[in-house]
């Protein structure tokens, strides 16, 4: 058994809270003793967080101010390993373990497409976070933990990091909880009585997921068929996103549904998922999607559907933000007349938490 601590910002609805939620869960089941830091407080993934987890919420203002705070605490519980997420945390959790002399306790982990989330992050200190990151990913003695290979490379290509400073490691994306809330009833009238084919989608209403791509695309397929769209999440772009479908002549058609904390029980009742976002790490809800069998569709997108939709499921991978490809892919796959949920289903085995847990073990462990 170890003593292992996960530090993140909060626990907010990202994919990479819920997937550090399903990790230390897992990571507990199987008897190690499990905390989670947070440098701030709070987030709705509170809610899915095992009883057998320790929960530390730190309270700082900004995540910067939370280095000093963060050092007391790592001293006082003298943990095994620790594992940062999210570049900023990463920093953070740095300087804590640089001042402690336990740098070959921590290992960080790149969640996301490194040089795009760069260009999209401004202000001075986000900046100065991702200047510095890179070299202090050279300078640990432990490897960055990417979740996909192409997230490890994009971070190779576009920084000093080298390729042994870096190793990948699958999300724990299906666990049994994951399993059971896919059997619940579905909530959305579209999904819970269907009259023509659904398509969901789910994320952040933000540029990186591309709906305004998706939009254009439905108003496309709908000129040869019918069929609905149905997106889950919140975000800035809700406004922009409503009057475009409203411009395109489809608002009848949108569904903009609003956060859901069972996004897989509508997901398992609908026809298809699309992915349209213009980069991920490793998308979860790609993964999540096969794992209950529904058809997907995916931009190949910097980094992770690629390495997801692989040999026979090459197919269901569009030509990055072509909208005409994707249109006809979703025209292909909804009119098949036979379905085949087990090449989808088969396909993401290696994110089952309980494969993502052990691997994620033996590398935080793995000290020098």
């Amino acid at each position: 058994m170890a003593k292992i601590m996960i530090v993140l910002h909060d626990l907010r609805g990202g994919g990479a809270e819920k997937m550090m939620v399903r990790l230390a869960n897992q990571l507990a089941k199987e008897g190690d003793e499990v905390e989670v830091v947070l440098l701030t407080q709070g987030g709705v993934n509170k809610d899915f967080l095992s009883d057998s987890v320790m929960l530390t919420e730190l309270g700082a203002n900004r995540t910067m101010l939370a280095v000093f705070p963060l050092k007391r605490h790592i001293r006082q519980s003298q943990p095994d390993a620790v594992l940062a997420v999210l570049t900023h945390v990463n920093v953070v959790a740095a300087i804590a373990c640089f001042m402690l002399n336990m740098t070959h306790k921590l290992t960080v982990s790149e969640r996301n497409n490194f040089s795009m989330d760069k260009s999209v992050n401004g202000g001075l200190v986000m900046k100065a976070t991702y200047l510095i990151a890179p070299l202090i990913y050279r300078l640990l003695p432990n490897p960055v933990i990417a979740v996909s290979r192409g997230v490890a490379d994009d971070l190779i290509d576009h920084s000093i990091v080298r390729d042994k400073d870096v190793v990948t490691a699958p999300n724990p994306v299906i666990t049994e909880q994951t399993e059971m809330a896919a059997q619940q009833t579905p909530e959305h009238p579209w999904l819970l009585h269907k009259t023509e084919p659904v398509i969901v989608a789910v994320g952040r209403l933000s540029h990186q997921k591309g709906f305004d791509m998706l939009l254009s695309a439905l108003a496309k397929l709908r000129q040869d068929m019918n069929c609905r769209l149905v997106v889950f999440g919140e975000g800035e772009l809700r406004d922009d996103l409503q009057q475009q479908s409203k411009q395109l002549g489809i608002e009848e058609a949108v569904s903009f549904a609003g956060y859901t904390d069972n996004p897989l029980a509508e997901v398992k009742h609908a026809d298809l998922f699309v992915l349209s976002s213009r980069f991920e790490g490793s998308p979860n809800g790609l993964v999540e999607a096969m794992s209950v069998g529904t058809p997907v569709v995916a931009f190949d997108c910097p980094h992770g559907p690629r390495e997801i939709l692989t040999q026979q499921l090459a197919d269901n991978l569009v030509e990055y933000r072509n909208v005409d490809s994707l249109v006809n892919a979703i025209k292909r796959e909804l009119n098949k007349s036979k379905k085949n949920p087990g090449l989808f289903t088969q396909a993401v085995d290696i994110y089952r938490a309980t494969v993502s847990a052990q691997k994620y073990r033996n590398l935080i462990l793995a000290q020098d």
